[in-house]
């Protein structure tokens, strides 16, 4: 098969879609890799260490799209690249569709395979191509936090961790999932006084039973969220519904309770975030604030610590691209139910249920679409 490999066009996006070991182990199994002029360089991968593990270095991204049948990348494509998307591609990366009308509209024009790493499944049912970028993300949340609560960034003038004599900032994290419990284990790291909220009994266990009495563990319920989100400083949203909009828990009316500089990381909002006030933002421009509360809603958190999240992320990514590789993406799809959830949209239809519901567009069975 061959694989383009573009240089990432998002805002401050430096990661790339392969590493060059990743292509050496392509190459080796005896695929065309071809990558796009300085897409490592953000990370210090050269075009010559691309080539020598055996890469085509071209000087485009649209001739890299016309030259290439598989499009591995990290972030969701940007509508320029949208526009080289033909029927015949196999497009493998993050698309986080659910809230974005526009990309998905334009992926069903191109009627190509897109296969979101976010929904991909394994076999006990975890999402191992999105962990790796949950667990970057979560650690972030609390240094982002941290920053945001400093009163220069609009926040309340807070060290997370307090001093002797002072009480530490109380963290919110809603959420006990991958992102939480990293920005959990971060946020004690750092000696906040921390909160978890999740409906999931055996998670609050697992997680009690880890930290004890550093961590306080509640059950979610309209209640104890509204409570805990008064009394947080810093609030992390790490809410996942797999395919489908993040809910919004944090509604407008709560927001004005909340204390004046307190900070929301919003880790959901590549879902559209859990706060109804919540919407995207850049590194370039991180923060914005809303009834004296402080948003930060980074859409590609990862990507400001884009070497480390770029190993992680091939390491998670590679089977899977020598799979479809190997197999072709029809075939690699019916051998792995897996790899199948991760279809969202295929020959101009939507085939994740979870984004249909979200944009109220007609939803196709992969098994309908595919013929298993």
């Amino acid at each position: 098969m061959i694989i383009g490999v573009p240089k990432e066009i998002k805002n401050h996006e430096y990661r790339v879609g392969l590493v060059p070991s990743s292509v050496r182990e392509l190459t080796r199994l005896g695929h065309i890799v071809n990558i796009e002029t300085n897409a490592g360089a953000g990370i210090d991968l050269t075009d010559a260490e691309f080539k020598a593990a055996g890469a085509n270095i071209v000087a485009s991204a649209s001739e890299l799209f016309s030259k290439s049948e598989m499009i591995v990348k990290v972030k969701e494509p940007q509508a320029s690249e949208r526009a080289f998307l033909k029927p015949e591609h196999v497009l493998f990366t993050y698309l986080h569709l659910a809230p974005d009308l526009l990309q998905t509209e334009d992926l069903i024009k191109s009627r190509a395979t897109c296969i979101a790493y976010e929904t991909v499944t394994d076999k006990n049912g975890t999402l191992p191509l999105l962990s790796p970028m949950s667990e970057v993300a979560g650690r972030m949340a609390i240094q982002a936090g941290a920053m945001a609560l400093e009163k220069s960034w609009g926040g309340r003038g807070l060290l997370l961790a307090g001093v002797p004599g002072v009480a530490p900032a109380k963290v919110l994290v809603i959420g006990g999932g991958k992102v939480g419990q990293n920005a959990i284990k971060i946020a004690i790291g750092m000696g906040a006084d921390v909160t978890v909220l999740d409906k999931n009994i055996n998670t609050l266990e697992q997680l009690d039973r880890q930290y004890a009495n550093t961590l306080t563990t509640l059950y979610s319920n309209a209640e104890n969220l509204e409570q805990e989100v008064i009394r947080a400083d810093l609030v992390i949203a790490a809410v996942l519904l797999p395919g489908a909009a993040a809910p919004k828990l944090i509604t407008k009316a709560l927001l004005k309770k909340m204390k004046p500089g307190a900070v929301i990381v919003d880790v959901a909002i590549d879902q559209g975030g859990c706060c109804e006030t919540s919407h995207p933002t850049t590194h370039d421009d991180p923060i914005y604030i809303v009834d004296n509360i402080v948003h930060y809603c980074v859409a590609n958190m990862p990507g400001a610590v884009a070497r480390t999240a770029t190993f992680a992320l091939n390491h998670a990514t590679l089977p899977y691209v020598i799979k479809l590789a190997e197999l072709g993406a029809v075939e690699a799809m019916r051998q792995d139910p897996g790899l199948l959830a991760g279809l969202n949209v295929f020959n101009g239809q939507i085939t994740n249920e979870q984004v249909a519901i979200s944009q109220q567009k007609p939803w196709f069975s992969t098994t309908q679409v595919l013929n298993l």
